[in-house]
């Protein structure tokens, strides 16, 4: 990241204050600018257009359109940028939808800022350790039973060992920790991971967390 290239952030949130406090968090923040808001879906798809944000922070929440369905058109048709879905909502059923749908990750909006920039940092950097650091947090709100959730990928277009490997991601273990548990070099884990995200349709280690505190695939407890 450079200080001479910040990343274009837009804001979208139905509740005004919301959107307000939002940008008084990253607008101090050399790394973001601040180059739109939205109070909709159909409009957060507009200013896609019309500003060309890096990222989107998206609330789920909204009408007439939703932050999900918009999530899925914007990544329909802007491919590049990311989506950050906003939430103070535990319904796990939403956040993986929004996952499956394309979006990079999400961000609870009572979480400590210091932690939301930390995230935001690490999601558009593509520092996956620091990444996966943060999804165990977010795993750790995300515990309770989650029953019958939205259709999608399902445990059983994995092989026993992708099973494996999948729920050791959901505890926060990066592809070294995984290897030392399973006696495998880091390379095979490497191509595992590969294998894994390409059969379920993610791409990335939070996305792989949701899908698999959606299915139960998690070892909290079990190391």
């Amino acid at each position: 990241m450079t200080s001479t290239q910040p990343f274009r952030v837009l804001i979208v949130d139905d509740h005004p204050l919301a959107r307000k406090a939002i940008r008084s968090m990253l607008e101090p923040v050399a790394d973001f600018e601040i180059v739109g808001e939205a109070s909709s879906g159909e409009a957060a798809i507009v200013q896609c257009g019309e500003v060309a944000p890096d990222v989107v922070l998206m609330d789920i929440h909204m009408s007439p359109m939703d932050g999900l369905e918009a999530t899925r058109r914007i990544k329909q048709a802007y491919g590049t940028i990311r989506i950050v879905m906003l939430t103070v909502s535990d319904d796990v059923a939403d956040l993986f939808t929004a996952l499956q749908f394309g979006a990079q990750g999400y961000l609870l909006k009572n979480m400590d800022p210091d932690e939301w920039l930390t995230y935001l940092r690490a999601l558009l950097d593509d520092n996956s350790d620091a990444a996966r650091g943060m999804a165990d947090k977010l795993f750790q709100r995300f515990r309770a039973p989650v029953g019958n959730l939205a259709e999608g990928p399902t445990p059983s277009m994995l092989t026993s060992r992708e099973q494996e490997i999948t729920a050791y991601v959901a505890q926060g273990d990066n592809n070294r920790q995984i290897a030392e548990k399973l006696l495998i070099s880091e390379h095979t884990v490497k191509n595992h991971m590969k294998n894994i995200l390409v059969k379920l349709g993610l791409e990335n280690r939070v996305q792989l967390t949701g899908f698999a505190i959606k299915h139960g695939l998690t070892r909290k407890g079990q190391n």
